[in-house]
């Protein structure tokens, strides 16, 4: 990967502006849509249950739609996963951000970790959407992390992504050079989970991110500190 810091103006287009919080409210997603609008952001990553209204909200903006799956713990069944993406891309969810079933994961479990994805990667992109995966690294040993991201590419997988930000540790540079390493060139590599500074995020992208989860967005296009709430 470049060496170059990537400049504030252009950093927003690797930013997945984001709100997961459980408790959100109306206002508060719309708000969040006004913000990607206006800065340019690449997608907008919410609940599934506020999909319908986020596509409204971004339509003829240019910021895509994102939704997650399975998500935070990733452990349900994977026709269940299956069957909350298609859902999500019906509702006009661009992409998608999946957890991996983390006791597979753990167990070194690499067929069973290409069958959850690949359940779910074949809706998507059956709906024309784009699917990431999110490996949780924080619980899982260098060997798991490369065993989930090859499963990730094996299953059919657009992105791999560090965490959710929501079971503890976040992403690291050390991880997502690790993933890039694992998954090659072709394949992109989203941190997300504690990445709250413009310093952060280059910091990200220089060890091989192509996109960048975050609610501090607005703090990292400023070159300002953000908060650590998702």
């Amino acid at each position: 990967m470049s060496n170059e810091a990537v400049a504030p103006a252009n950093i927003a287009s690797y930013i997945d502006h984001t709100l997961l919080k459980p408790e959100a409210s109306e206002a508060d997603v719309l708000k969040v849509c006004a913000e990607a609008v206006e800065y340019k952001f690449k997608s907008v990553c919410v609940n599934p249950v506020w999909v319908k209204t986020v596509t409204k909200a971004l339509k003829g903006s240019g910021v895509l739609t994102c939704s997650v799956v399975g998500f935070p713990l990733g452990a349900t069944p994977s026709d269940v996963k299956a069957f909350e993406a298609r859902g999500a891309v019906l509702d006009g969810a661009d992409e998608i951000d999946m957890v991996i079933n983390m006791a597979s994961a753990r167990a070194n479990d690499k067929g069973a970790l290409v069958d959850d994805i690949r359940a779910v990667s074949e809706v998507v992109h059956a709906g024309e959407a784009i699917l990431k995966v999110i490996i949780e690294t924080s619980m899982l040993t260098d060997a798991q992390k490369v065993i989930a991201c090859e499963a990730a590419v094996e299953a059919g997988a657009d992105f791999v992504k560090t965490s959710t930000g929501f079971n503890g540790g976040g992403a690291t540079v050390e991880d997502v050079a690790l993933m890039r390493k694992t998954v090659g060139p072709e394949l992109g590599v989203k941190a997300s989970g504690g990445v709250r500074s413009l310093a952060d995020a280059q910091a990200m992208i220089a060890a091989g991110a192509t996109r960048i989860g975050a609610s501090s967005g607005i703090a990292i296009v400023k070159g300002e500190q953000g908060s650590s709430a998702y």
